[in-house]
This record gives C-alpha cells, sequence and structure tokens, in this order.
C-alpha cells in the first residue's frame, strides 16, 4: 500500500465536515507550504475544491497568493511536452 504524503487530506474526508472560511484558507495554505513535484496534480485540484466552497469574494482573495504560487509549482513541475517535429519535406 502506497504511504500518504505528508500534510495530505483526501477530498471525502472534507465533504464529510464543513470547514469554516479561516480554516479552509489554512488549509490551502498548509497545502502550498507542503505540496512537492509528486504531489503537486493532486494538490492544486484539491486547493481548487477548497477554493470554490469559499462563500464570498473577499475570502477568495485572501486564498489567491496560494493559488497562484501553486499553480506557478504546477507549471514548474509539470513535465513539457515535446513539440512534433514538422511534417516537413522529408516525406517526399
Amino acid at each position: 500500500m502506497a504511504k500518504t504524503p505528508d500534510g495530505f487530506i483526501s477530498l471525502k474526508a472534507l465533504k464529510q465536515d464543513t470547514l469554516s472560511s479561516r480554516d479552509t484558507l489554512d488549509l490551502i495554505r498548509k497545502i502550498y507550504f507542503k505540496t512537492t513535484r509528486q504531489t503537486i496534480e493532486n494538490d492544486f485540484a484539491h486547493a481548487i475544491e477548497l477554493l470554490k466552497g469559499l462563500e464570498s469574494e473577499d475570502e477568495r482573495e485572501k486564498a489567491t497568493a496560494y493559488m497562484h504560487g501553486l499553480s506557478e509549482l504546477r507549471k514548474e513541475w509539470t513535465p513539457r511536452k515535446r513539440a512534433s517535429k514538422s511534417k516537413g519535406s522529408r516525406a517526399k
């Protein structure tokens, strides 16, 4: 059985209890600081789901810095697809 990464909280667990706005912001912050190259995709999806649960624009604005940071980490750590070779003159 695979070991669960430190700081990982399943979405299933979150749906059982409604978190306060403060707890949600704290959890997004924790996700940001605990994410790794191996967990970034799940962490990013988790943070998005938490963000959707915030009710006011002011609350979502407070999470912006962490969400932007997670987005940048995701961009850095996600392997880029190589550009395909053009179907140029060799086919003749």
